[in-house]
């Protein structure tokens, strides 16, 4: 069983066996962020960066939502009224800014276990997610025009790229929630799955992967995000490179022995 790794006010943080998760903890808002809130997320991203035993990250929500966005009386009207107040109000613009690298850079991969309402905020933390399973009452939705914002979060990075400008510009434009099932039918998330098997749907993944070589998975991770943006020569020295590393690592030589052997192999991330 998981255990708790930080006492924190709004999020919990569990570990067990590699495999972290980082679990959105106000029900009785429906997990919708504030201030305390985007504290505990950067310092919850830290620690697992820093964590040389972390393999997974699987993020969740407690309670009937995922999260229902930004809190709007305990984040948004509170900076409008700090803002009249003459008072200096939270940089949440610095703030998705820190938050939203620091999850697409963490070195693992990472999940989102997604339950009910994702809106706002509540999805495009998902984007930034490398996989998505989500439930099938889950409902996500991009609603920022109509609250007189951008979307956030590295969104208008990632959207494009997992479901293609055309459907990006639609769901940014009319702020449409979508449900679980015409969410994976456009690639906005992997898998649907029932809501009471959404929890082990989660961690069956993240056993699975956890099972890959942690350098390879690495230099996986990275080449794929970069083949994004580059030309196929560019992307070629990369994967070069990243070849050379990890044919010289002794997980490389484990697996390669394990296999001759009809075992399975034991990584240690060297």
């Amino acid at each position: 069983m998981a255990k708790p790794v930080k006492s924190y006010d709004t999020i919990l943080l569990e570990f067990e066996d590699g495999i972290y998760r980082v679990v959105l903890n106000r029900p009785d808002r429906l997990n919708a962020l504030n201030e305390s809130m985007c504290h505990d997320l950067l310092d919850a991203f830290s620690t697992i960066q820093k964590d040389d035993s972390a393999r997974v990250l699987v993020i969740c929500g407690n309670g009937r939502a995922f999260s229902a966005g930004g809190d709007m009386g305990g984040l948004f009207l509170k900076m409008i009224d700090d803002r009249h107040a003459g008072k200096k109000p939270f940089n949440i613009p610095t703030w998705l800014n820190d938050a939203s690298l620091m999850l697409h850079n963490l070195s693992i991969p990472t999940i989102a276990a997604i339950n009910g309402a994702a809106i706002g905020f509540g999805m495009t933390i998902c984007l930034q997610c490398d996989i998505r399973i989500a439930a099938d009452n889950a409902v996500l939705g991009l609603p920022f025009v109509k609250l007189g914002l951008i979307p956030e979060f590295g969104c208008t990075y990632a959207l494009p790229r997992i479901v293609g400008i055309a459907k990006a510009f639609e769901l940014v434009y009319t702020g449409k929630n979508l449900k679980a099932q015409e969410a994976k039918e456009i690639g906005l998330v992997n898998m649907v799955v029932p809501i009471g098997e959404l929890a082990s749907a989660a961690q069956s993944l993240a056993e699975n992967i956890k099972e890959g070589a942690p350098i390879a998975v690495k230099y996986a991770k990275e080449a794929l995000y970069a083949g994004l943006d580059v030309s196929m020569e560019k992307q070629l020295k990369l994967e070069t490179k990243a070849m050379i590393k990890t044919l010289s690592t002794e997980d490389h030589e484990e697996a390669v022995r394990a296999f001759l052997v009809k075992r399975r192999p034991v990584f240690k991330g060297k």
